[in-house]
């Protein structure tokens, strides 16, 4: 295949992409920026400056809060944030939170 992608003239950008990911092994580097982007987008401003480190680890997202209460008030919550952020990945990325 990778000789067919390089030799084929008529490839969208998108293919390109794709390839050039998955060759270079970037896959896991660019889902933790877009977790880190999603999180703030969908978490709001708020949520977003009492958040330290924001990382995904296989199934498990691991957020760093800088607020405690914040912290007790989101565990309340945990699985409308999955579905939240897998939504907006479009993909069932995060099983998992843990808010620490």
């Amino acid at each position: 295949m990778a000789k067919d992608i390089r030799h084929n003239e008529s490839n969208s950008i998108e293919e390109l992409m794709k390839f050039f990911i998955k060759e270079n092994n970037l896959t896991n580097g660019l889902r933790q920026v877009t977790i880190k982007q999603l999180w703030i987008e969908q978490m709001g401003n708020g949520v977003a400056s009492y958040t330290e480190k924001v990382m995904l680890k296989g199934d498990l997202l691991i957020v760093h809060l800088t607020s405690s209460v914040l912290r007790e008030e989101l565990s309340y919550g945990k699985e409308k944030i999955i579905r939240i952020l897998n939504e907006a990945l479009g993909e069932e990325l995060i099983k998992r939170i843990r808010l620490t």
